[in-house]
């Protein structure tokens, strides 16, 4: 395991590295694996790109997001001008079936519900809103439910594992209950856990995905 302080270091210079972010705006602390972001950033991209920056880097198990939003008096906007950029947006992208998704927006948060097909389309939705101007915050709340009535395949979730090269497939046991896939064994880093789980996610018919996965650096 990486030192404290050399952990907060990779973190720092890999946020100093991504252009929309600005080293003195974020505040970084690292504990054991632990990495806590504070600070305050004029925008909800910006916090995501700290917490994407911070996850990528090698040592970390975990991320504390502290940021806090603050728009300037030109960045602030009403909620029903966000609700309309928010319903334009998901029409826009052609990933999303966006009559299926409803939308709610309450002091600059969104929060998306409804029920679809693939988590492919989920996150897309969530994409899709995430960088307009005003919000401050996505709540993704949208079911999946997929209508094919065949079986998940236990071994076609094994064979994408093994066909990543990212992945140790070895070390990942796959279990099928129903429409539930989980995901339990040992994997190097948290972007190799979330990859994991995003292939799960792929497989037809699945419902929900339990990443259970623990990350151990060599």
């Amino acid at each position: 395991m990486k030192k404290n302080e050399d952990l907060q270091k990779d973190v720092q210079e890999a946020i100093k590295w991504e252009p929309l972010l600005s080293v003195s705006e974020i505040g970084v602390i690292a504990k054991d694996g632990v990495v806590t972001l504070t600070g305050i950033v004029d925008s909800y991209a910006k916090k995501l790109e700290a917490e994407d920056a911070a996850k990528n880097v090698a040592g970390v198990k975990a991320v504390v997001e502290k940021i806090e939003i603050k728009f300037s008096n030109t960045g602030r906007r009403g909620d029903n001008e966000i609700a309309n950029d928010v319903l334009n947006a998901l029409k826009l992208n052609w990933e999303v079936p966006n009559d299926n998704v409803k939308v709610k927006v309450e002091d600059g948060w969104v929060t998306l519900e409804g029920e679809l097909q693939w988590n492919y389309q989920k996150e897309a939705a969530k994409k899709s809103v995430r960088s307009l101007f005003g919000v401050k915050g996505v709540l993704n709340y949208i079911k999946i439910k997929s209508e094919t009535h065949d079986e998940i395949e236990k071994k076609d979730i094994e064979r994408a594992l093994a066909r990543n090269w990212t992945i140790d497939d070895k070390e990942v046991q796959v279990e099928v209950s129903g429409n539930r896939v989980t995901l339990n064994g040992i994997v190097h880093s948290l972007y190799q856990k979330d990859e994991a789980g995003r292939i799960a996610w792929n497989a037809p018919g699945v419902w929900s995905v339990d990443n259970e996965l623990v990350i151990q650096y060599d």
